[in-house]
């Protein structure tokens, strides 16, 4: 189920930056996308009587993550690493425990956003990335 979002399977945060390239989402737009998933991992968390114990206090800061709001990549990736640590708690601890009704109405929800995103990239085009190398750190 998790394998066609950016973060399912074997995904890191080269996938989920190949993924933003390959949509072109500008920072603005990523940061957007993000905050979704977000919003989504946060809901679910308060819902779950186990997760709202547990993890909690892990939404009580945005963004989420051992990289939270770190920009160490010249290329720009702080959404592709901040939604790799996300991601991976979203597939390894929110997917299991999704009914298969659940899961369907993700994808229904995620097809829209990512229309309403796509839609918007003229209006934020994606900033020519400058030329260093890949994952160079300042």
């Amino acid at each position: 189920m998790s394998g066609h979002y950016p973060f399912g399977g074997k995904a890191n945060r080269i996938s989920a930056f190949a993924f933003f390239e390959k949509n072109q989402l500008s920072l603005e737009l990523q940061e957007r996308y993000y905050r979704w998933w977000y919003d989504f991992a946060k809901s679910v968390v308060e819902r779950d009587a186990d997760l709202k114990v547990t993890r909690s206090v892990d939404f009580q800061h945005y963004p989420f993550g051992q990289h939270a709001e770190s920009n160490f990549h010249l290329h720009g990736y702080k959404w592709s690493t901040a939604l790799a640590d996300l991601g991976a708690f979203i597939a390894n601890v929110i997917f299991p425990k999704l009914t298969e009704e659940q899961s369907h109405k993700l994808e229904h929800d995620y097809e829209g956003m990512m229309k309403a995103l796509l839609a918007e990239r003229e209006k934020a085009p994606r900033e020519t990335p400058p030329d260093v190398g890949r994952y160079r750190h300042v």
